[in-house]
């Protein structure tokens, strides 16, 4: 092989490697940042078990607590703080006795809500995959 046919080769190869990958590429750093932050919102431990038991309506606190799983008052207390600061939740309190609160998404929570169940449903549906990759890539390592 010549050496106008190895510099055509490399030539080829690297035409098929792309500059920029995907559709990220043209985000700016304001963009990528406010991103991030969006994600930082929502991609905490509880946030997207929150806005999920949501999904259906207006949900009292009590009822909020029972429904998840190993979610303590005080983790509860600050993460619908928190969602109702981004503007996810909204907070009702109704002067009865007993004294009645609900939650429920806004309008902005639920536009969200269904990248949400989505990010749930694929969890469920590869936890197991994930799991067994990590086993795989732990054992590899150690």
């Amino acid at each position: 092989m010549g050496s106008e046919d190895l510099r055509r080769r490399r030539t080829n190869v690297r035409a098929n490697v792309r500059a920029a990958p995907g559709p990220c590429a043209h985000w700016n750093d304001e963009d990528a940042d406010f991103i991030r932050e969006v994600l930082d919102l929502v991609g905490d431990k509880w946030s997207v078990l929150i806005i999920g038991t949501l999904a259906d309506g207006p949900v009292r606190y009590s009822n909020l607590r029972d429904a998840i799983p190993g979610i303590s008052q005080r983790m509860l207390t600050l993460t619908l703080k928190h969602l109702q600061r981004t503007g996810l939740v909204t907070r009702t309190s109704y002067p009865e006795v007993p004294p009645r609160v609900e939650y429920a998404l806004t309008d902005l929570g639920r536009s969200l809500l269904s990248t949400v169940l989505a990010l749930a449903a694929w969890s469920a549906d590869h936890h197991a995959e994930i799991r067994r990759h990590q086993t795989e890539y732990d054992n590899a390592t150690t």
